[in-house]
């Protein structure tokens, strides 16, 4: 198996998000606990820090990003510092956070909550395209693996509690989904929960393993292909990206680890990369309105 080698040594209590700008050609990715956003410009690292947890970013522009937090979606501007709400996002709700989330190809933002302490059925999955945000799925306890065939017509995601990865036809012209999701991928029998994916522009189902110590690939039928092996126990989120997208990026998280676990590796939180693995889709940008 090929192995993810140490990209950032910042340890992430818990890593997530990552995100390859296709115009800066820059990598950004969170440590949702810390409320850190966090970017590599050659051997510089910068950090921007908020005021409660952020998660998932999809980009607007050159400078801007839209940001979920646990209380909103916002456009921050990497250059400036400067912050514009877009809309809230379960404000009114105290006990979740926003989690998983990406840009789809219709220029809309799918992003997930959960509760604070992993509830049962306390989050969901959201969808804000065209000035709205609309709830999609309810009673999520962990929102996760959100991403997008290459075709266009087809979202995954999957709720990590139960451990089956969702695949949902969505309308050609707008992305909204057309009829009911179904079960695409069951891994609920494995020792390893299913967390975020990213999907190449061969259709390779690419998902990052919890507790699994590896980012697994699948094929568009289901089928395992391969594994590349992480020197951390928790993989969170990969990414494509690099100037021809052959990439693979990873986060990761210290959070819940045995002690096992913490003596086997001690590259836990970091984040990890891969190169020529396979080639990604260029991320797809939000559209405001």
């Amino acid at each position: 198996m090929t192995e993810l080698a140490v990209y950032d040594e910042t340890p992430c209590a818990l890593g997530e998000g990552p995100l390859w700008h296709p115009v800066r050609q820059q990598f950004f990715w969170f440590d949702i606990i810390k409320h850190r956003l966090y970017s590599r410009e050659g051997d510089r690292l910068r950090t921007w820090a908020f005021e409660e947890h952020v998660s998932a970013a999809g980009w607007v522009d050159e400078t801007r990003l839209m940001i979920a937090s646990e209380t909103r979606l916002f456009v921050f501007d990497v250059e400036t510092g400067t912050r514009e709400d877009v809309c809230a996002l379960e404000d009114d709700m105290p006990a979740t956070r926003s989690n998983d989330g990406r840009a789809d190809p219709w220029g809309g933002f799918w992003i997930g909550t959960m509760g604070k302490a992993a509830e049962p059925g306390l989050g969901a999955i959201y969808r804000y395209y065209g000035g709205e945000l609309r709830k999609l799925y309810p009673d999520i306890t962990i929102s996760n693996a959100i991403c997008f065939a290459p075709e266009g017509n087809i979202a995954y995601w999957a709720d990590t509690a139960k451990g089956i990865v969702m695949r949902q036809h969505c309308d050609p012209d707008t992305g909204w989904p057309v009829g009911a999701p179904e079960p695409w991928l069951d891994l609920s029998g494995e020792d390893f929960g299913v967390d975020g994916a990213v999907v190449s522009s061969d259709g390779t189902f690419w998902n990052a393993q919890w507790g699994g110590w590896r980012v697994a690939a699948y094929a568009p039928d289901g089928s395992f292909l391969r594994a590349l092996t992480a020197p951390a126990a928790h993989t969170s989120c990969p990414a494509f990206g690099g100037p021809d997208l052959d990439t693979l990026y990873c986060t990761s998280a210290r959070q819940g680890l045995s002690d096992a676990d913490k003596a086997r590796s001690p590259h836990h939180g970091m984040t990890f990369a891969a190169h020529g693995v396979a080639r990604g889709q260029a991320e797809h940008r939000v559209l405001l309105a």
